[in-house]
């Protein structure tokens, strides 16, 4: 009997974990971190509803903190197995795993020296040290579709899912699985890449499968057909007529790398001037510097501006604050410039001190380039929220708040069903995951109506039988 268990990415856009148990083997495909409303990030801190110990391995999607975030923690409480990824993925969890600890360790700090605790004393949910023994266990593979097996009668492959560097459709067979005894196929969608985005490749057709999971991100919306790059240009201008700062809170691997590469077009094109770009972020760097390198994944594009030898990834103006006091020395600046500093939806991290300064500011301006998760700061001021909490404080937001809908690096329900039309063959069932609620339902409404599958929107902590 083989059975798939729902421990995260369900109900909500993180904390994807989703667990495979068969007669001879227990696997994880993705190890999230929950963020955003206050109960799902209190199950960070919960034990796990399964035995670390007792898993044989991790397949891992893609690199994003919601799908990996909690590798370490897992490390720390006994895991000890391998951890399959693509080599992409492989290169930017060497930065964002302890990049993590180190953030978390630094927000400890910071709240036991302000006293910004409930708890006495704040502590990281998970060290550097925890986070380099869980690099120690990672297997990078080709993101080709070559199967390999992973655990006893476990059979997994990677392919191009278009998301960010070395995000991977993972598609798992179970041998001799089912009433059948035949085996089953699992394909983990991971999250899906918005088609024609710049630097990396689309997203690969579905191979054939039994049970499908499919994010729902956007599944009850569509992308702002707006050119995201016209309307950046636009509220740069803007901002730069009224003497303000442009903050742009995102994330450090995919949506930072896009932003700098239209920011240089847009310079290029004289349709912007030029302005300081400030990279607040050094994981945004490392991150950079992995794009430039795993040349396997560029879309054509991007690889001809590399073979013009031309830097595609920087702007004329640019620089990366890489610790916590030239950070601190942005501050000192003055005049219209770019902040471009993580996290995407203002969950923490060196964005929330800027925030503090320039969200009260008039002239200033907030864009918003990815999904907000409910219960973010992000999402309160997308909301319209005219004072917002950080460390404690009470923040008015009179700045200028924009969303460009475009740079989403996740498919939108049209692109999903897209994506789906590649598939060979109906699968026996399909569960929408990564999604809020309604958009979950509503994905899987579309896929009935164009598909005419069976289609699940799983819950948390839900079991099904892979019959």
């Amino acid at each position: 009997m083989a059975t798939l268990t729902f421990w995260g990415g369900v109900g909500t856009v993180t904390g994807s974990k989703y667990l495979i148990e068969t007669d001879t083997a227990r696997v994880l495909v993705d190890c999230g971190m929950f963020q955003g409303l206050r109960e799902l990030k209190d199950r960070n801190w919960q034990d796990p509803p399964f035995r670390p110990s007792e898993i044989d391995a991790v397949l891992i999607t893609h690199a994003h903190i919601d799908h990996t975030g909690y590798l370490p923690r897992l490390v720390a409480q006994g895991f000890g197995g391998p951890v399959y990824c693509s080599r992409g993925t492989s290169d930017l969890l060497k930065i964002l795993l302890p990049d993590a600890a180190r953030l978390q360790e630094e927000e400890a700090d910071y709240r036991n020296r302000h006293n910004l605790s409930r708890h006495q004393p704040a502590l990281p949910l998970y060290t550097e040290d925890d986070a380099r023994a869980t690099l120690k266990l990672v297997r990078p593979q080709q993101n080709t579709g070559e199967p390999l097996d992973v655990a006893t009668g476990v059979r997994a492959s990677f392919r191009i899912a278009g998301h960010i560097l070395g995000s991977s459709l993972v598609h798992v067979e179970l041998e001799g699985a089912g009433a059948d005894e035949k085996g089953r196929r699992v394909l983990f969608s991971g999250d899906l890449g918005h088609y024609d985005q710049p630097i990396i490749k689309d997203p690969e057709p579905p191979p054939a499968c039994d049970y499908l999971l499919v994010e729902s991100t956007y599944g009850d919306r569509l992308h702002d057909p707006t050119d995201p790059k016209v309307k950046l240009a636009q509220i740069i201008n803007e901002t730069r007529e009224r003497g303000g700062v442009v903050l742009i809170p995102a994330f450090a691997v995919g949506r930072t790398q896009e932003l700098i590469y239209l920011i240089r077009e847009l310079e290029d094109e004289q349709k912007i001037p030029i302005l300081p770009v400030r990279v607040d972020s050094p994981m945004a760097a490392a991150a950079t510097q992995v794009y430039s390198q795993r040349t396997e994944e560029h879309d054509e594009e991007y690889a001809t501006i590399i073979r013009e030898q031309r830097a595609p990834l920087r702007t004329h103006s640019m620089l990366t604050a890489a610790s916590r006091e030239e950070s601190k020395r942005l501050n000192d600046e003055q005049g219209t410039r770019i902040i471009i500093s993580a996290s995407g939806m203002m969950t923490g991290g060196r964005v929330l001190h800027h925030a503090q300064r320039y969200l009260p500011d008039e002239k200033s301006t907030v864009v918003f380039v990815g999904y907000q998760a409910a219960g973010t700061i992000g999402r309160q001021i997308e909301d319209g929220a005219r004072t917002v909490s950080i460390f404690k404080h009470q923040i008015p937001v009179r700045c200028r708040v924009e969303q460009i809908g475009g740079f989403s690096a996740h498919a939108d329900w049209k692109e999903v069903l897209r994506w789906l039309s590649g598939m060979p063959s109906a699968p026996r069932r399909a569960f929408t995951t990564h999604g809020e609620p309604a958009a979950a339902e509503a994905m899987a409404q579309h896929i009935r109506e164009q598909y005419g599958w069976t289609v699940e929107v799983p819950q948390y902590g839900e079991r099904f039988e892979l019959a």
